[in-house]
């Protein structure tokens, strides 16, 4: 159960990312996450943004909501939106073998978020898409 929770709301535009940025330089510095992943955090709520302003509402601005709060000793955010049904983290892992000349463009915003948070996880509830993404503390 997720405690000392915090929200904001805001519509899929970008020019609210700032706004965002700022949510979760808050929940970071509130939590002591340090800088690292911190980072980590930044980039993968970025993408998920960025991605939701582009792709969730085709006809219409919609909304984006991130609550942020502790579950099991861990910074949790989970990011939802009402837009088209849509999991992230089933598009397939990208080739990183290949030359940046050579790979498709696109395809790395799921591996990015796995990779710079300690655990993720998708949810269609309610006809929202809910992202849970979960930061430990570092040890």
């Amino acid at each position: 159960m997720i405690s000392l929770m915090t929200t904001i709301t805001c519509s899929a535009q970008i020019e609210n990312l700032a706004k965002i940025e700022q949510f979760v330089d808050e929940c970071a510095e509130r939590f002591r996450l340090d800088a690292k992943k911190t980072f980590g955090l930044h980039v993968a709520v970025e993408e998920i943004f960025v991605n939701i302003c582009n792709y969730a509402y085709p006809d219409e601005a919609g909304l984006v909501s991130i609550l942020s709060g502790i579950e099991d000793n861990a910074l949790v955010l989970e990011i939802s939106d009402n837009g088209i049904p849509f999991n992230i983290l089933l598009l397939p892992e990208p080739d990183t073998s290949l030359g940046i000349e050579e790979r498709n463009v696109g395809g790395l915003g799921g591996y990015l978020i796995r990779k710079l948070t300690d655990d993720v996880s998708y949810r269609r509830e309610e006809g929202k898409n809910i992202l849970k993404l979960v930061m430990l503390p570092v040890s």
